[in-house]
């Protein structure tokens, strides 16, 4: 078997992970919220439309300012939505173990031993004085 193969088998245990299947079902709760849909719709249009007299040569203060103030509320408003809370969360944990995953294959592709390597990198602080060295 080579490591093509095994990436895919790799991709198949991803799938069957119920971390992975928590994602799904908070990405699909997500885009089926009609109205959270709406919103996020409504949020890219008043993006555009700061942008747009961002770009104006003659601005509008209290236009860009009333603008800022309806993006801002209305991402509120999105974020606080239950799907999208759920849908953030799941993804966060997703990241983690798609990440861990990665620096495993990193770790490995650098001659480290991948059933000893941490799932995650070392954080540092900065002070190379305590630290054993970057990888």
């Amino acid at each position: 078997m080579n490591v093509i193969e095994l990436a895919r088998q790799l991709g198949t245990a991803i799938q069957q992970d119920e971390t992975y299947k928590t994602f799904v079902a908070a990405k699909e709760e997500n885009d089926n919220d009609k109205e959270l849909q709406e919103m996020i719709m409504k949020f890219n249009d008043l993006r555009r439309e700061l942008n747009a007299e961002m770009s104006k040569d003659d601005k509008d203060a209290d236009t860009m300012k009333r603008l800022d103030a309806d993006i801002r509320e209305l991402y509120g408003r999105i974020m606080s939505r239950h799907s999208m809370a759920n849908y953030n969360a799941a993804r966060e944990k997703l990241d983690k173990v798609l990440n861990s995953v990665n620096y495993i294959i990193t770790m490995a592709a650098n001659g480290e031993d991948p059933m000893t390597c941490p799932e995650e990198p070392p954080h540092c602080s900065g002070s190379c004085s305590s630290c054993s060295g970057c990888h």
